[in-house]
């Protein structure tokens, strides 16, 4: 169990450093997928979760495991399947027989009790099964029959899903959407990518990947982005981001009043303004600008805009919305 009383504090430069390692390892093994792997980090740095889509066969697995393997964490995989119950992922007491020959019931922690915990296919199992994710995805802790217990840290939650129109999947309930700080969209490798992955994956030599940072080394890589400064300005505009992604704001542009049914949630704001204060430091700098927030707006705010029937009719995407969004909500740069 990792200390957090006792994790050191680390620099500017030993977290552009430690972080420039990391994505050396993971592209050991990852092709391309750049900014899927950095939008990766920058949640496990964040402490939050991450939520990956995309159709068979794009290494969002393999991504995930050679992410563990570089940060040297306590990795648990759980395969999503319609038959899984929500004790097959929290754990449940059974009874045995202690020395005394009595009977007593003991606590079998499930595989949540990990440090990176790959929910592989997420949306394949039924909701009441998802459910069961979402007390550890917030309070960090699980509770069965009425005993809580608490999940040591780092603990992060990188799951993967089918797209929704592919058959045999479950919609994700809104509320535990809203738990992952990111959705990334893994997309099809382009054909010099896919040439290498073949050249890779075909041949008989593999290379290792190498532990690059540890649990105490990510703590306090995201204890160093919480004490980042965010200047009011740039709070500011993040505030209006959120308000306009609401239909019924002044700000909303054209497509949200159009095609939006609700916007971002506040844990949306936030998960904006720490991920841009975490994608400043991977550029070695103390400060948020708002090219940070703009770079990772469609990461934080995809999953939280709830598109309604007209927009879904349509197959309006919600990285349309966020891209007109962008333009139309003004920074002071552009007021």
């Amino acid at each position: 169990m990792t200390n957090q009383a006792s994790i050191p504090e680390i620099t500017v430069e030993e977290f552009q450093k430690t972080t420039a390692a990391i994505l050396q390892e993971v592209s050991k093994v990852i092709v391309g997928q750049d900014d899927v792997v950095r939008s990766v980090l920058i949640c496990v740095i964040a402490g939050g979760h991450a939520l990956l889509e995309g159709v068979p066969g794009l290494g969002k697995t393999t991504l995930i495991r050679t992410l563990a393997n570089s940060l040297n964490l306590n990795f648990s995989r759980i395969q999503f399947t319609p038959d899984l119950m929500p004790s097959d992922v929290t754990g449940t007491n059974i009874m045995e027989e202690t020395e005394e020959g009595r009977r007593a019931f003991r606590f079998q922690p499930g595989p949540i009790f990990a440090n990176l915990v790959l929910a592989d296919e997420i949306n394949r199992a039924t909701p009441k099964t998802q459910s069961a994710l979402l007390e550890a995805m917030q309070e960090k802790t699980v509770t069965i029959a009425n005993q809580t217990y608490k999940l040591n840290p780092p603990f992060f939650v990188l799951a993967t899903q089918n797209p929704l129109e592919m058959e045999g999947t479950y919609v994700l309930p809104e509320a535990q959407l809203d738990r992952f700080l990111f959705k990334i969209d893994v997309r099809f490798p382009t054909e010099t990518e896919l040439i290498s992955i073949l050249s890779r994956t075909t041949g008989g030599d593999t290379d290792t990947v190498n532990p690059a940072a540890d649990g105490e080394r990510i703590i306090a890589m995201g204890a160093l982005a919480r004490k980042v400064p965010i200047p009011t300005h740039v709070s500011e505009y993040v505030a209006r981001l959120t308000l306009a992604s609401h239909p019924d704001q002044p700000l909303a542009s054209p497509k949200v009043k159009q095609y939006v049914r609700y916007g971002s949630s506040p844990r949306g704001a936030q998960s904006l303004i720490l991920a841009a204060k975490i994608h400043a430091l991977m550029a070695g700098r103390f400060n948020v600008a708002f090219d940070d927030v703009r770079t990772v707006a469609s990461f934080a705010l995809r999953h939280r805009l709830l598109l309604n029937f007209e927009g879904q009719a349509e197959g309006i995407s919600t990285d349309t919305v966020i891209a007109e969004l962008l333009d139309a909500v003004p920074d002071l740069a552009r007021a």
